[in-house]
């Protein structure tokens, strides 16, 4: 007589210890957020008092007008945006160029040149920052833009990520489409890159949350307040003696907004392109 499994009854307690457990991790994770919120909505001296504020207080408008009155916290944005977005569009250009050649063509020193890249990602940032510091001063770039995008274009982990994701890409197709005349770029541009899209949208935030939230190298870079990013800015908002918290926590939240949008905007792209390439067929 064959066995016979019989699945036992759900257990309801479970799910909702589970289910309870979740909602208060999240709870614990957001609670940050929120205070950074509601302390922007109370003036310098409140924002630290005893017991902290959960509602929101009458100094907004103050703190947001102040922001922008006292400080070129306004240029800032419009500085990390320019530089994000194009540092992002560049960056995906070349990383996917990157990884479909390592994926896809066949050359001297394939695996050697991959190994490299590979080792580059356990370097720390910190080790070539004083080298492309010198570099930029032989170039005559500090202060400005190119400074911050072109650098680190060729992004390690990018081009990683992209060669995994195309590696999933069947041979068969992209020589389909060779066959039926398509040159090399036409097959790049309209074979390769649509079916890679969520792991493009998964490297986008990737590019545009490393340049945005980079503190350490445009300190080192940028020379002039009306150059800053919006980190540097922020660091500068900290005043030896005093500091006004109310604009700090403000322009805290508004560095938030960007990413946040951009986040909402392609997240099942985001969740699909981490996942890329993790089967294989």
């Amino acid at each position: 007589m064959s066995d016979v499994t019989i699945a036992g009854p759900k257990r309801p307690g479970r799910s909702l210890v589970l289910t309870t457990a979740i909602a208060a991790g999240a709870v614990l994770m957001a609670l940050p957020f929120y205070w950074l919120v509601i302390a922007t909505t109370y003036d310098a001296h409140e924002i630290f008092s005893t017991p902290p504020h959960f509602l929101p207080g009458p100094a907004f408008i103050d703190n947001f007008v102040g922001l922008f009155r006292d400080t070129l916290f306004g240029r800032s944005m419009a500085n990390s945006m320019l530089v994000s977005t194009t540092y992002t569009a560049l960056g995906l250009v070349v990383c996917t160029a990157a990884g479909y050649a390592f994926a896809k063509f066949k050359f001297r020193g394939q695996n050697l040149l991959f190994g490299a890249l590979l080792v580059t990602l356990a370097l720390p940032s910190q080790v070539t920052l004083v080298p492309l510091f010198q570099i930029m001063v032989n170039l005559g770039w500090l202060d400005s833009y190119q400074a911050l995008i072109l650098p680190n274009l060729a992004l390690p982990f990018g081009i990683f990520l992209m060669r995994q994701s195309m590696s999933a890409i069947p041979d068969e197709m992209i020589q389909a489409a060779r066959i039926d005349g398509a040159n090399e770029f036409r097959v790049f541009a309209q074979v390769v890159v649509p079916t890679v899209r969520p792991a493009l949208s998964a490297l986008a935030i990737f590019l545009f949350l490393a340049q945005w939230n980079d503190f350490v190298y445009p300190l080192v870079v940028l020379r002039s307040p009306e150059s800053y990013t919006v980190p540097v800015a922020l660091a500068s908002l900290q005043g030896i003696g005093t500091t006004d918290y109310g604009q700090l926590l403000m322009g805290t939240m508004l560095s938030m907004l960007p990413i946040l949008v951009l986040f909402l905007f392609l997240q099942r792209q985001f969740v699909a392109g981490i996942l890329a390439g993790a089967v294989k067929q």
